[in-house]
């Protein structure tokens, strides 16, 4: 397309646009008005920056795509094989989780499990109670709680 076609364009969703701004201050007030002011400035903006251009090649772009992508099998067939590896990375995921299928299961290492460090006894104090804490102790101990 030419200037004079992009100018026509751009003088066409101007008047639109004006006219609703004329519209909108007179039957929803003077706020409407004026975001339908700034919506109207826009076409203009955009001609005047190169802007105009950029967005109806962008368009057509993205339209070329999606009827590409609709009607070609060779993109069909891509689309299908993605899907078929996201599948397999979530089997393959649940198969190891649960051990089948020859891999280890998540969280399993040939390295020892760390021992439990022993904690200080605290020496009975002046201020000690009656023996309580031996006695559930030593209940938590027969109930195999350490």
């Amino acid at each position: 397309m030419d200037d004079v076609t992009w100018g026509a364009l751009t003088f066409t969703l101007t008047a639109i646009g004006g006219f609703y701004t004329w519209w909108a201050y007179r039957n929803r007030g003077a706020t409407p008005a004026m975001r339908g002011l700034a919506l109207t400035l826009l076409p203009a903006a955009a001609w005047l920056t190169g802007t105009l251009q950029m967005f109806t090649r962008i368009a057509d772009a993205v339209s070329d795509w999606a009827i590409h992508l609709a009607f070609s099998p060779k993109v069909w067939l891509g689309v299908i094989l993605a899907g078929l590896s996201v599948a397999l990375f979530f089997v393959s995921g649940f198969l190891r989780n649960r051990g089948l299928g020859g891999g280890r299961p998540r969280g399993t290492d040939d390295a020892p499990a760390p021992k439990a460090v022993a904690r200080p006894q605290a020496q009975p104090g002046p201020l000690s109670d009656d023996g309580l804490d031996d006695e559930i102790a030593a209940i938590l101990k027969r109930r195999g709680i350490s």
